[in-house]
């Protein structure tokens, strides 16, 4: 717990430093001054500890953070209502959870698909970038249940977006049930809320070889 305490009030200094940056700057220092030791303490088992863990700061941190501009910028203009947020030298996504499951459902939606289609047409524009999913329920039902059906609500989005031609390397799937709520489980609103996917975006081993040799384009 001490750790944890002891490393909020760093981040808290990083970030407060950065307060007149870009997003590709704050990137930048915050993947270098956190890297792995975010991505182990605070944000472990979150999009945004993925992110932040496999941050390689530096100039080779600045480039990707560039590059992840665009893409962000390119999947907010495909997914308007979908949350999307540059977090260190990667993107955190998060979809409109009313438009994407039914409750008790692992189904995707009309409009979710939809989606999905625009979200697999910009990461075959951006191939040298990893995708985690994360499957996550509200707290209807037993925990037994609600774990299970996080797993299939991931795959079902992993699987659509394989099956419009992205490589089954690029994804890693994860569950958590109802354990990781973003919101309190105190109204159908805040449910509906909590029936989500969320997606960490963040380079391979090839864009970050790319960075660290000065090949990444802009």
């Amino acid at each position: 717990m001490k750790k944890i305490y002891f490393f909020v009030a760093a981040l808290a200094i990083i970030v407060g430093s950065c307060k007149s940056l870009n997003n590709t700057q704050k990137g930048t220092g915050i993947g270098a001054a956190a890297g792995a030791v975010a991505g182990g303490l605070i944000f472990k088992n979150t999009a945004a500890g993925a992110i932040i863990g496999a941050a390689v700061g530096g100039g080779a941190g600045y480039a990707i953070g560039r590059h992840m501009d665009k893409q962000a910028k390119a999947i907010k203009a495909a997914i308007p209502d979908a949350e999307v947020t540059r977090v260190g030298e990667g993107i955190e996504m998060t979809f409109n959870s009313a438009l994407l499951f039914q409750i008790n459902s692992a189904e995707l939606s009309t409009v979710a698909k939809t989606d999905l289609d625009k979200l697999a047409g910009v990461f075959v524009q951006y191939p040298e970038t990893n995708i985690l999913v994360e499957g996550h329920t509200d707290d209807t039902g037993s925990d037994d249940y609600n774990m299970k059906l996080s797993e299939k609500r991931a795959n079902a989005v992993t699987g659509y977006l394989e099956n419009k031609g992205l490589a089954a390397t690029r994804f890693t799937v994860k569950w958590y049930g109802e354990t990781q709520p973003k919101y309190p489980n105190d109204s159908d609103s805040n449910r509906v809320k909590n029936r989500r996917v969320e997606l960490a975006i963040y380079a391979n081993d090839k864009m970050k070889k790319d960075a660290e040799d000065g090949q990444l384009g802009q």
